[in-house]
């Protein structure tokens, strides 16, 4: 229904969130909700949940965190609530190597995930989270970029790297971050 809201962050809590857009403010559940600053404009991606008495809006820093998402839901014992906390947990693509290494026990770790759990998403999702290279690529540039934003850098900063991020793409985002902020300094 929603695929994206540009809005600036008026209240941070817990586990959500109100982005503001166009005088309506959404309450949007978020894995780490505490990486945003308030009354800053963002670009949160969005999974609308509907179900009997349930109306929630999931939101997301990039595209591959909702696909992830949108995957880890599908598994048959696991609902937003579990999926949310996986991908708050973790970084997605640490999560991502481990289904495709079939190493249910890394996936225990995650809070309300037991071992059948585990053994279920793996079963349910080994070989089957596939994103585009391209589309990952831009949703890491994205979350990069983001990330700098939240620290305080200005666009003209950021922009100055995105030489190195691009041909750092390959290194976990943690790591692509270390080289940035070496190079702001």
């Amino acid at each position: 229904m929603y695929n994206y809201i540009i809005g600036k962050i008026t209240i941070i809590k817990g586990d959500y969130i109100v982005l503001e857009n166009n005088g309506i403010g959404y309450q949007i559940r978020m894995p780490n909700p505490f990486n945003l600053k308030l009354n800053e404009e963002y670009k949160i991606f969005t999974y609308f949940h509907i179900r009997d008495d349930i109306r929630d809006l999931y939101g997301f820093y990039s595209t591959e965190e909702r696909d992830l998402f949108l995957k880890l839901i599908s598994v048959k014992g696991i609902g937003p609530k579990g999926g949310l906390a996986i991908i708050a947990s973790d970084s997605i693509d640490k999560v991502i190597k481990a289904i495709e290494s079939k190493n249910s026990q890394y996936l225990q770790r995650f809070p309300g995930i037991g071992p059948k759990a585990a053994q279920q998403i793996v079963l349910d999702l080994y070989g089957k989270i596939n994103f585009n290279d391209s589309q990952e690529s831009d949703s890491k540039l994205s979350v990069i970029k983001d990330a700098l934003r939240s620290m305080g850098y200005s666009n003209q900063e950021i922009n100055k790297l995105q030489k190195i991020i691009i041909d750092n793409l390959e290194k976990d985002t943690n790591e692509i971050l270390k080289i940035c902020l070496k190079n702001l300094i």
